[in-house]
């Protein structure tokens, strides 16, 4: 059959020749209303374009209240699973940042194990601050449907200090409770989350500081910093380690919690050796002790006002104020007392 249209170019209108051609196979004859197209004999018919069930995930995201969040230029993979497996199929994987993309790459879907399903992964990174969304496009093949997911997470800035709330403060609160430092997750840049990043600069050995810089940002969110327990063997006991400042509760192998601690001055340093619990005393003894735990003598790991992040005792291993509940009430008479340089 042939068609003849106006087409406009420019200012002008043109004739455009259309022919429609018989699928090949088919008579020349016209066919009668009604009834099926013939087939060439013998021919299977095309296999049908598979469906896909399609998952997106982050491999390397923090979650902060149920979503997904990072941090700008921190590398991020994003993984997807495809069922099922199509051989010989690829996937456009876009990232945007407030509507803009600043990512696109062409990824093959390769097979899991078993081969149930298939899996694509790309790796990328914020470059700035905002909400990120991820794109995973496929784009219709004879053996595989199209199909257009996305995912999203936040890039978070990184610039707090005291006072501070948000996700990324919750995150920081989070980070180092997993790393086993104490303090109260409360959401705010407060006096519990500057006494646990001064302890974690003591850990990394990088001197002591309340604030937060790059370096320890990407050293905190990288999981860096272990307490290297020395006496696994003592069960639930306390570790001072006298040379970084720091006290530690273990129970065995494990550890509960690690504070930042004011140990003896130079003039009268604190005894070093084992030791065991012999006393408890609550609240402000006479001295400005507070909540005091005894181990030798008139040494005890207890709350002091000031407890800088210097040695600055007559002995004792002295905790910051808000501190020093938290290690009585999991400090028991008896409990092994190891203090070491």
């Amino acid at each position: 059959m042939v068609y003849i249209q106006l087409v406009r170019r420019g200012a002008l209108w043109v004739a455009a020749l259309s022919i429609a051609l018989p699928p090949v196979g088919a008579s020349s004859a016209a066919a009668a209303p009604g009834a099926s197209p013939a087939s060439v004999p013998g021919t299977p018919p095309a296999p049908a374009a598979s469906p896909a069930s399609v998952t997106l995930s982050f491999r390397d995201a923090f979650f902060v209240h149920g979503h997904a969040v990072s941090v700008p230029k921190r590398p991020m993979r994003v993984v997807g699973v495809v069922r099922p497996f199509v051989v010989g199929q690829s996937v456009q994987v876009r990232a945007f940042i407030r509507g803009r993309m600043f990512d696109s790459d062409d990824v093959g879907v390769v097979p899991a194990a078993g081969g149930g399903h298939g899996t694509f992964t790309d790796l990328l990174s914020s470059p700035g601050v905002g909400e990120v969304t991820i794109e995973a496009f496929h784009a219709q093949t004879p053996a595989q449907r199209s199909f257009l997911v996305r995912a999203s997470f936040s890039a978070l800035d990184e610039h707090v200090s005291f006072g501070s709330t948000g996700p990324f403060v919750a995150l920081v609160q989070q980070r180092l409770a997993a790393l086993h430092f104490y303090l109260p997750q409360t959401g705010g840049y407060d006096q519990g989350t500057g006494l646990a990043i001064d302890a974690y600069h003591r850990l990394l050995g990088s001197g002591t500081s309340q604030l937060l810089d790059g370096r320890t940002i990407s050293r905190l969110l990288d999981g860096s910093g272990t307490f290297q327990i020395r006496y696994p063997k003592d069960g639930k006991h306390v570790e001072g380690d006298i040379a970084d400042q720091l006290l530690a509760l273990i129970d065995g192998s494990k550890v509960m919690a690690i504070y930042p601690i004011s140990s003896g001055k130079p003039s009268t340093p604190t005894i070093l050796g084992r030791f065991r619990v012999y006393q408890k005393d609550v609240g402000y003894l006479p001295d400005g002790m507070y909540y005091s735990n005894f181990f030798y003598g008139g040494y005890a790991i207890h709350g002091y006002n000031p407890a800088p992040d210097y040695p600055a005792s007559h002995g004792c291993m002295r905790l910051p104020i808000v501190d020093a509940i938290s290690v009585y009430s999991w400090v028991d008479i008896g409990t092994r007392v190891d203090v070491y340089l």
